[in-house]
């Protein structure tokens, strides 16, 4: 690391600054037909006008325990740095503690998390493993911005090895509540490493106040503020106007013939809520039968952690629930429910969310759900579609123009269903209005650069003296909540 002693007073403005993103995975170019997920098109969107260096995990698993040399990829102004995880890493960093214990708790679902000791671990040592990658690479006035629940400790990582540039840390998932996030063993040591973050960001002001009661019950000085995260309304609508016309959506759009398409997008998670959706248009279809012959379901689900126990039963259950739906109400010549399990490209999506008369977005519990943006963004506002959207998403504080349901409750999606197919064309396009306000003024870009905004402040204010450097439990304090970043 160059000068790792450098004095934080010495910092430029951050805006000028070159930002250092760090991530569980990487996205790297890789050509035209690469999907990605939330996080990386976030990212992309926020921070693609400034140089920046990319860090994190390349995605392939490799045999060897030795330490793995970081692979350097150039792409405009972003380098892209990626490090190989072991096989044992990968199994005790990811699929271990990552995503069986820490992503089923922080969705609220303890009793889906498979807590090991030995897993713990292995995260611990994989985010100290990229702070000893990351830290020769930093320059005296980088600008550190860590990204999601498998990096918690890089922060303090980073500081152990003697960072001290900003550094900052975005929650993309929910926070539970406090009782719930103490069933994780050994929490409290988890939460301190918090504490070396100059800036901690979460999506909404309930995972914030979450958050915050146990930062304050264990008098960790560090307080997390909401910053909504967004999309680039632009761009998906530009998109979805092309796309309009493009073969795909032809395609679809033959295929329906002149019935409604309800759409759902999501990754195949046991947090989306998908079984409960299917069930939800199954009740549709039995309780009002008129829209047997009017409407069609498009359901893109592509599978991910497919090595994780709780996701292929996950996949099995969706299988079971599409052959049973369609086998009851499909005809010879029409099948009410379409399922894809694999990605589909986003301008080809940007075209479907464009043809949905529905947009249905109902996960159990979600951080933000960037979908149910992007359906906005991708509306015709002289014929705009219906936003069906779970009130347990982060983005229904936003999206008061939807129609918020329970996703528990399958009467209850099957009754927005029906009011979202027989809505009129005025009260379609009063509540779109309202929503579109909400998606253009809340983008990926002005979240970065209110998020970036209090990292700078934050450390100015350290610089001056007004506050202790994170590094200990002490660590530089923040607003108290995020309302008013809203």
């Amino acid at each position: 690391m160059h000068d790792l002693d450098q004095s934080p007073s010495t910092h430029g403005s951050i805006e000028m600054a070159r930002l250092v993103l760090v991530s569980n995975r990487v996205p790297v170019p890789r050509g035209r037909n690469q999907s990605a997920g939330g996080l990386a098109v976030a990212l992309h969107d926020a921070v693609h006008r400034r140089d920046c260096l990319w860090f994190g995990w390349s995605g392939n698993v490799v045999a060897a325990d030795t330490p793995a040399q970081p692979r350097i990829t150039q792409a405009g102004r972003t380098t892209f740095v990626t490090l190989d995880l072991a096989e044992s890493d990968y199994r005790g960093y990811y699929s271990g503690f990552a995503n069986g214990m820490l992503w089923p708790l922080l969705h609220s679902r303890v009793g889906l998390s498979e807590f090991r000791r030995s897993d713990l671990m292995a995260y611990n040592a994989v985010n100290v493993a990229f702070a000893r990658a990351l830290a020769p690479l930093l320059l005296p006035d980088d600008v550190v911005w860590v990204h999601d629940y498998h990096l918690f400790p890089l922060g303090k990582a980073l500081r152990d090895l003697g960072a001290t540039c900003p550094v900052g840390f975005f929650l993309h998932v929910p926070f539970p509540p406090p009782a719930l996030f103490n069933c994780l063993p050994q929490a409290d040591a988890l939460l301190r490493t918090l504490a070396a973050y100059d800036v901690v960001g979460v999506q909404v002001t309930e995972d914030a106040e979450n958050l915050n009661a146990l930062l304050h019950s264990l008098d960790i000085g560090v307080r997390a503020s909401a910053f909504p995260v967004g999309i680039n309304p632009d761009a998906l609508s530009k998109a979805a106007r092309r796309m309009e016309s493009g073969p795909e959506v032809l395609r679809l759009t033959e295929s329906l013939g002149g019935r409604a398409l309800i759409l759902g997008v999501d990754r195949m998670d046991y947090s989306k809520g998908l079984p409960h959706r299917f069930r939800g248009f199954a009740h549709l279809l039995r309780r009002f039968p008129d829209h047997r012959s009017r409407v069609r379901y498009l359901q893109i689900a592509p599978v991910s952690r497919g090595d994780v126990a709780q996701y292929r039963t996950l996949r099995r259950e969706l299988d079971e629930l599409v052959g049973r739906i369609d086998g009851e109400y499909a005809d010879f010549d029409r099948t009410p429910l379409r399922y894809l399990t694999r990605p589909v490209r986003r301008g080809t999506l940007a075209g479907f969310y464009r043809l949905a008369h529905v947009g249905l977005v109902t996960p159990l519990r979600d951080g933000m759900n960037l979908v149910a943006k992007e359906y906005v963004a991708a509306q015709d506002s002289d014929d705009p579609g219906v936003l069906v959207l779970s009130r347990f998403a982060g983005a229904a504080q936003e999206l008061d123009g939807a129609i918020l349901v329970n996703p528990y409750d399958p009467d209850e999606i099957a009754e927005a269903l029906n009011l979202a197919l027989t809505m009129p064309l005025e009260d379609r396009k009063a509540r779109w209005r309202t929503m579109r306000d909400a998606v253009w003024l809340n983008t990926a870009a002005a979240w970065a650069k209110r998020f970036l905004s209090e990292l700078g402040q934050a450390a100015s204010s350290a610089a001056r003296g007004t506050a202790k450097r994170p590094g200990g439990e002490d660590g530089a304090a923040g607003p108290v909540d995020g309302s008013h970043h809203h």
